[in-house]
């Protein structure tokens, strides 16, 4: 890092496991994370847009006009290719709003019912953008290439985690350490080109 003053950058998120797994990728004893809990009043995006670049952009925008201080946020999203590329931008919700990580894996399994395991292709795919109070930005993005499962194995990680298989690998991200997930996973792509740009003297 350039210098020994501690920066504070917002996470843009309320989603536990995306926290933890963000600073795990990103720890920087010269970063201070912060996160929705330190502030009252937080406010809800709804991620509307039709890109992970838009619903990205939104999110550290809005929450940067909020905290008045630097801002990451990211959108990112299962694309299977026998379901032309759905959930995609929609997988959070894609059982429907406020659908919960089990109801969204079992849609996935449901309309996948007649499909080999080598036409189950797929990809995580994460934008990342650290939007700064002077409304310069920065945006990054990172992809995971792998299968999806016929049933969700492991308990670590979230949202589709239980189901896909990464590229190489013969056991689901659900399974494998969170130091090995944050050498290959989408996010762990995008937010390291992004962490190259906030160890530069940009504040």
């Amino acid at each position: 890092m350039y210098t020994n003053k501690q920066i504070e950058i917002v996470i843009a998120s309320k989603n536990r496991g995306k926290i933890k797994e963000i600073k795990s990728i990103l720890y920087n004893k010269n970063i201070r994370w912060l996160t929705y809990l330190d502030f009252k009043g937080w406010p809800e995006v709804e991620e509307s847009c039709n890109s992970y670049e838009e619903n990205a952009l939104k999110k550290a925008k809005v929450v940067t006009y909020f905290t008045k201080k630097p801002t990451l946020a990211e959108d990112s999203g299962l694309e299977i290719d026998y379901l032309e590329g759905e959930p995609g931008v929609r997988s959070a919700r894609y059982a429907g709003e406020n659908s919960t990580d089990l109801e969204n894996v079992k849609k996935v399994l449901n309309q996948m019912k007649e499909c080999t395991f080598t036409e189950r292709t797929a990809r995580f795919r994460c934008v990342a953008v650290l939007y700064l109070p002077n409304d310069k930005f920065f945006m990054s993005q990172g992809k995971c290439e792998g299968k999806i499962d016929f049933s969700p194995y492991g308990e670590s990680g979230f949202g589709y985690d239980p189901i896909f298989v990464p590229e190489g690998h013969s056991h689901t991200m659900a399974q494998i350490r969170i130091e090995e997930k944050n050498k290959i996973s989408h996010r762990a792509m995008a937010l390291k080109k992004l962490f190259r740009i906030i160890s530069i003297d940009i504040f």
